[in-house]
Formats: structure tokens, sequence, C-alpha cells
């Protein structure tokens, strides 16, 4: 995502409506809906900020546990072909279809990540485990 602000581990998109003219967002990788907007770049910060306070003072008071951005697993559609060639590997490997994934998808992101500097940055030195 491009356009985005980070707080505490949230990620808010930032779009401008033309029309109202006015700039809006959301936390994105939550299923809960949290907008926020501001008629410029500071005060759209400023919203997003107290939009992230907000929700997780609400969650507090209603008991209920947060959502949290990337929470470190997610269902791949791969196919029946790719799923039977990488669970055989696996089996072959001594190893879990998750460890193969875990390792085909990190190899995958850090070639990648060498032709885009912005997301390397993201995820720096880190060893990816499964």
């Amino acid at each position: 995502m491009k356009d985005a602000m980070k707080y505490k581990d949230y990620i808010g998109s930032v779009h401008y409506d033309g029309e109202d003219e006015i700039f809006h967002g959301r936390l994105e990788f939550i299923r809960d809906l949290v907008t926020f907007e501001g008629s410029d770049a500071k005060s759209l910060k400023k919203a997003f900020i107290e939009a992230v306070d907000d929700y997780l003072d609400f969650c507090a008071e209603q008991n209920k546990e947060p959502d949290k951005p990337f929470k470190g697993s997610f269902n791949v559609r791969t196919g029946a072909e790719l799923h039977r060639y990488a669970a055989l590997l696996a089996n072959e490997m001594n190893t879990s279809l998750n460890t193969v994934v875990v390792k085909a998808l990190e190899d995958y992101v850090k070639k990648t990540s060498k032709k885009k500097p912005a997301l390397a940055k993201g995820i720096g030195n880190k060893k990816i485990t499964a």
C-alpha cells in the first residue's frame, strides 16, 4: 500500500475525495470497520491516531480483543496440482507443508523486495519463521 500511515502496528489508508474536498481513510487488514477523515494531511494524521486510540479504548471497555493486522496465518488457494506437489515435496523433505509454503513465500518476498527498496525496508533482516 503506497499511501498509508502507521501507528501502534495499525495501518491506515489515505484517500482523497475531490468532490467533497476531504481526505479519508480506514484501518486496513482488520475485520472491524474503523474510519477517519481530515481536511488536510495534518488533520488526517491526527484523526488516524485518534481513531486507533479510540478503537483500542472501545475494545477495552467492551472486554473485546481488538483485531490485529497480520496475525501470522492466512488461507492460500493453490489449486490441486500445486497443492499435491508441495505436499509431496514436504513429505520427501520430512517436513510440514506449512514449512514448505513459508520457505517458498519467504524466498519470493526477499527476492522481490530487492527490486523494491520500500518493501525491503519493511522486511529488514529479520528471519521469517514458520
